[in-house]
């Protein structure tokens, strides 16, 4: 049985779905990140990013950060949701990172200035229309391909896993998708899948609304920099 190591954020969606997908059975270890979970020794043994998900495979002997090389586990140990021949992979493969690199920290950047900057987005109209106008170029990005494809890659895969769970907040966003049609039916075709909805309930009673939080979590959380990296591996070391 898999280690799951979550927070209920989209990043941990991306790894609650594909197990649920591949049907393989998980202990889901919640990470307070609110309360500096993600500083403590034993889980910076398995994730020195102090940043979930992180997956340990026990009979592997391994142990996985970062979301987007999970999910590549994942497929890789299964033969799921990743197409074997060249062409085939690298075209998943290149959406994948497109996610990682793009789609991910672009909302993440977006819900910051939306949900937990210091006097609401208001106050900071520079940052939130940066990150707006971009988050809505990369529906244009993805509506490019699913105009012509049932999923980003063609067939159903790891790409969609991994990119779903960032558009799940797009009315929070306030992000329409009135001229992304080719959007609206890939998400909604995801959104019904029963292992995605199964998935989506992993945790659920770990997730924290958004916008409340207390000025020691805000600390917590958007508040850490290189000496408190630093400091966190020196308490591993102790």
């Amino acid at each position: 049985m898999f280690d799951l190591y979550f927070a209920s954020t989209p990043n941990g969606w991306k790894i609650t779905i594909m197990l649920e997908e591949c049907e393989l059975p998980f202990n889901l270890i919640p990470v307070n990140l609110g309360t500096g979970d993600q500083f403590k020794p034993e889980f910076l043994k398995i994730s020195p990013n102090n940043r979930m998900p992180a997956l340990v495979d026990p009979d592997a002997g391994l142990s996985i950060f970062e979301s987007g090389a999970i999910l590549q586990y994942l497929a890789e140990k299964t033969g799921k949701f990743m197409p074997s021949d060249l062409h085939g992979r690298y075209n998943v493969l290149q959406w994948l990172y497109w996610q990682i690199g793009g789609l991910g920290p672009m909302a993440g950047q977006l819900s910051h200035f939306v949900n937990y900057a210091p006097d609401g987005k208001e106050a900071h109209e520079y940052s939130h229309t940066r990150y707006a106008n971009e988050y809505d170029r990369l529906f244009a990005v993805m509506e490019r391909s699913l105009s012509e494809n049932e999923y980003l890659a063609g067939d159903y895969s790891i790409a969609d896993i991994a990119s779903w769970p960032w558009i799940v907040p797009y009315k929070r966003f306030e992000q329409s998708m009135d001229a992304y049609p080719g959007v609206r039916r890939w998400f909604d075709a995801i959104k019904v899948r029963p292992a995605v909805q199964k998935a989506m309930e992993a945790g659920k009673a770990l997730q924290r609304p958004a916008g409340e939080m207390t000025e020691e979590q805000r600390k917590m959380m958007f508040g850490q920099s290189g000496s408190t990296v630093q400091q966190a591996a020196q308490d591993q070391a102790e």
